[in-house]
């Protein structure tokens, strides 16, 4: 995969949303994920999905749950600092109101 499909994978809120949970809990449920995102179960199940198939995501069952977590500490990582290079670039770079 190459830099441009792995953000075109990433890029997304909700899909973007997701990873930052697991960055921060290590692993979650389906239905751990859907009532911290207050989304659909459905909507959350296709994001996950695709994440699985980028190589994004794992997915291991527990008895009946399936447990998703980010797939290697370097994606862990680069998620990390996405969150932190943004929130340094929103109060250095931004003046406009709600543009980012």
């Amino acid at each position: 995969m190459n830099g441009i499909t792995l953000l075109k994978c990433i890029c997304e809120e909700t899909r973007f949303n997701i990873l930052e949970l697991l960055q921060k809990n290590n692993e979650m449920s389906v239905n751990d994920l859907v009532m911290k995102l207050k989304k659909d179960q459905p909507l959350v199940s296709h994001h996950l999905r695709l994440l699985k198939e980028c190589g994004i995501v794992t997915a291991s069952e527990r008895g009946k749950m399936t447990m998703y977590a980010i797939a290697n500490k370097d994606i862990s990582r680069m998620i990390s600092d996405i969150v932190k290079t943004s929130e340094k670039m929103a109060t250095v770079c931004c003046e406009t109101p709600g543009c980012c």
